[in-house]
């Protein structure tokens, strides 16, 4: 369970995402800030790997099948959720998008060692009720059938491309984490090149947004990588896609403790089915895979 809880550090830091987003201001474009994020997880990794006496260049030395899984699935989910976000309302893309844990745990079950649970559906199942709720339940099922069709298929790509960048890395388990920080410096550059040919510059102005870019590189943009590489190659995988759940619960907390946002009676009920949902998942996680 060690693995497991490594991995979980990447939902704690998921969470704080749209927290600091809020710190950039919201006017920086997707493409930039992700470059820019990106290039601060390397920046981290590389530093860590001077003080070990290389520059990472003995973990470029990998089969083009980890290139491919690793930098294709960190470009593309972005690239597909910024061009969702393009298309169709938020609440309705991350309601989509955030199908990614529920495919962890059906797609989990396919791999060697592995053996489908119940309580996982179960538990995923009612996790995903609480993720619902949490982002407008009916009424925003109600305006999804009014939106657009390209928005809600690039949002379910993101699903289908994280899911199985998931459970295709458990096969790729010889390979080192700090792969990954190779992972955030190409898809940092492809974030530039997207940038520079789709987007204007826009630079931080304060102290605020610079500070928000260097805590989204360091947290949800950058260790949330490495800890979900580690979580997911060598901890207990489907346990780790129903426990994902909690990232939007986690968001919706800390943007109520810090800004204006307010608690509702749906994110009470949100967070019990999301918390009842986990808890019945891991009492079958307790069991050996």
């Amino acid at each position: 369970m060690k693995a497991t809880a490594i991995g979980s550090i990447s939902i704690l830091l998921w969470g704080t995402l749209a927290l600091f987003t809020q710190l950039t201001g919201g006017k920086i474009p997707p493409f930039q800030l992700l470059s820019m994020a990106f290039g601060v997880a390397f920046v981290v990794m590389a530093t860590n790997w001077l003080r070990k006496g290389h520059v990472g260049q003995r973990y470029l030395r990998q089969p083009w099948q980890v290139w491919v899984l690793g930098v294709g699935s960190y470009f593309a989910f972005h690239f597909c959720y910024f061009m969702a976000m393009r298309f169709a309302p938020a609440i309705q893309v991350s309601l989509i998008a955030y199908m990614w844990p529920l495919l962890i745990v059906l797609l989990s079950s396919f791999l060697p060692e592995h053996r489908f649970r119940w309580q996982y559906i179960v538990g995923g199942g009612v996790a995903l009720a609480g993720c619902w709720v949490l982002m407008g339940g009916v009424d925003a099922l109600m305006h999804m059938a009014k939106g657009e069709l390209k928005g809600y298929l690039f949002a379910a790509a993101c699903a289908f491309i994280w899911s199985g960048y998931s459970v295709l890395s458990r096969l790729t388990q010889a390979v080192s984490t700090d792969v990954v920080g190779w992972f955030c410096c190409f898809t940092a550059l492809l974030s530039a090149i997207c940038h520079l040919l789709l987007e204007t510059t826009v630079w931080p102005t304060s102290g605020i947004q610079w500070s928000g870019i260097l805590l989204l590189g360091l947290g949800p943009m950058g260790v949330a990588f490495f800890t979900w590489d580690y979580g997911i190659k060598h901890g207990n995988l489907p346990l780790l896609g129903v426990l994902s759940y909690g990232a939007p619960l986690i968001s919706v907390v800390l943007l109520a403790a810090f800004t204006e946002a307010v608690l509702t009676k749906a994110t009470i009920i949100a967070a019990a089915l999301i918390v009842v949902g986990s808890l019945f998942a891991a009492m079958a996680a307790r069991k050996p895979v």
